[in-house]
C-alpha cells in the first residue's frame, strides 16, 4: 500500500542560509570570549598629584620652625639677640666725653676760686663737692639712658621679630595649601585624560571583540525575520516504496479477495 507524506518546506536560499547561521553561531561561540583585553582600567596618578600629596605631606606642621623661633624672641632675654653689637663703643665714647667736659666744669671752679682768692678754702670744695656729686648724677643718667634705649630698642626690634614669625607661621601653610590645590587641579586634569584615553581603547577593543557576534547577531534577525514572513513555498509528496511485509499482506488480501469472488460464483451456480 502507497503512503503519501506532505512536508512544507522553506525556500532553498533560506535553507542555505540557515544551514550557515548555524555552523558559523557554533564556530564562533565555541571558545570563550577572552574579555581580558578590554577590561576597565584606571588612569595611575599624575606626577603632579604625586607632587602635591608630597608636598601635602611634608606640609603638615610647617608652621611649627616659625613658632618655635618666634618663643625665642619672648621672655625676659628675648631682646638680646636685637641688641647693637655697637651699643657699647657709643656708651663708652659718649661717657670719655662726658668725662672731658665734667672735668672742665671742674676746672673752672678752681679757675673762679683763684680769681676770688678762695682758692684751697672751704667754699671752693663745697663748690667741688656739689659739683661732683651733680656730675656723677649726670653720668649715670646718661649711661642709663643710653642702656635703656638700646634695650628699648633691642626689645621692639624682638616684638617686631615675633610678630613676624607668627605671621609666617600662618602663611606658609596657606602657601602651601595653594600649592598643593595648583598641583593636584593639573594632575586632575592629566589623570582624566590619561582615563579618557583608557576608556576609548578600552571601548574600540570591546567594539573589535564583539563585532563577529554583533554581525552574527544581525543576521539571525534577519533570517527571523525571512523566516515569519515567508510561507512554505513548496509542497512535496512523498510515496516511498513497500516494504516486503506490506507487499505479502497485500498479496494476500488479493489472493483472499480472488478466492472469495469465485467460492461465490461456484456455489451460487450450484444453488
Amino acid at each position: 500500500m502507497a503512503v503519501q507524506q506532505s512536508q512544507l518546506l522553506p525556500a532553498p536560499f533560506l535553507t542555505d542560509v540557515t544551514k550557515d547561521y548555524a555552523k558559523d553561531l557554533g564556530a564562533l561561540t565555541s571558545a570563550p570570549l577572552d574579555t581580558s583585553q578590554f577590561a576597565p582600567q584606571v588612569a595611575p596618578q599624575d606626577a603632579y598629584q604625586t607632587q602635591a600629596y608630597n608636598l601635602a605631606g611634608s606640609g603638615i606642621g610647617a608652621y611649627q620652625p616659625y613658632i618655635t623661633q618666634a618663643s625665642a624672641y619672648t621672655g625676659p632675654t628675648g631682646y638680646q639677640d636685637f641688641m647693637s653689637p655697637y651699643q657699647q663703643d657709643v656708651i663708652d665714647a659718649t661717657m670719655t666725653e662726658f668725662d672731658k667736659q665734667s672735668a672742665r666744669g671742674m676746672q673752672g671752679i678752681s679757675d673762679l676760686a683763684t680769681r676770688s682768692g678762695n682758692l684751697g678754702g672751704g667754699r671752693e670744695g663745697v663748690m667741688r663737692s656739689e659739683y661732683q656729686t651733680q656730675s656723677d648724677l649726670n653720668r649715670a643718667m646718661l649711661q642709663s639712658g643710653l642702656l635703656q634705649q638700646g634695650f628699648g630698642q633691642a626689645q621692639k626690634a624682638a616684638q617686631q621679630a615675633y610678630l613676624n614669625q607668627m605671621q609666617m607661621a600662618g602663611v606658609v601653610p596657606g602657601l602651601q595649601r595653594a600649592d598643593v590645590g595648583a598641583l593636584g587641579q593639573m594632575g586632575a586634569t592629566q589623570q582624566a585624560q590619561a582615563q579618557a584615553q583608557l576608556d576609548a581603547t578600552r571601548e574600540q577593543e570591546r567594539l573589535e571583540a564583539y563585532e563577529p557576534y554583533e554581525r552574527l547577531g544581525y543576521l539571525g534577525s534577519g533570517i527571523g525575520s525571512m523566516l515569519s514572513g515567508y510561507p512554505a513555498q513548496f509542497q512535496s509528496q512523498v510515496t516511498p516504496n513497500p516494504t516486503p511485509l506490506q507487499t505479502a499482506l497485500g498479496i494476500a488480501s488479493v489472493g483472499s479477495g480472488v478466492l472469495g469472488n469465485l467460492a461465490d460464483f461456484r456455489y451460487g451456480s450450484k444453488r
